[in-house]
């Protein structure tokens, strides 16, 4: 990967629906020698696709919860089950295992406080082998992915 490879993946995290012709002009290159850059970019899974940014108003998740997960035991069975149910729930935005204390965190996005509490008492808390549950509000956000 060069230079002129991370132009182009900054110009497209930037703006992911840039054409090919302005993406080439932002990154000083012509047309075909960026069309081609940019699908085999996409071949060795550096880009791994293209998506929308949905503003969590609009559809009714504005309430982001982060929370730190224990389990009772950390056997196969208990990490896998845990894993595949909490990872099919549209409320988990991210869900990430960790070294150390706590097991998990996870980001909820909810619409607001009773549906967050509705999701982790009906949900979360059903799952086999959760211990303990850290519920953390953000006061305000001051830098996020997009």
């Amino acid at each position: 990967m060069d230079a002129i490879d991370r132009a182009i993946i900054s110009e497209l995290e930037r703006e992911g629906r840039l054409t090919n012709v302005e993406l080439a002009h932002r990154v000083g290159l012509t047309t075909g020698p960026c069309l081609r850059r940019v699908q085999r970019l996409e071949a060795d899974g550096v880009i791994r696709g293209y998506r929308a940014v949905i503003d969590p108003a609009a559809v009714g998740r504005s309430f982001e919860v982060l929370i730190d997960l224990t389990l009772d035991s950390q056997d196969a069975g208990t990490v896998e089950r845990f894993e595949r149910t909490l990872a099919q729930a549209e409320e988990v935005v991210e869900l990430r295992r960790l070294f150390g204390t706590p097991d998990y965190f996870m980001r909820v996005a909810v619409a607001d406080l009773a549906a967050y509490e509705t999701f982790l008492s009906q949900y979360v808390m059903t799952v086999p082998g959760v211990r303990g549950v850290t519920s953390n509000f953000t006061m305000k956000n001051i830098k996020s992915a997009p």
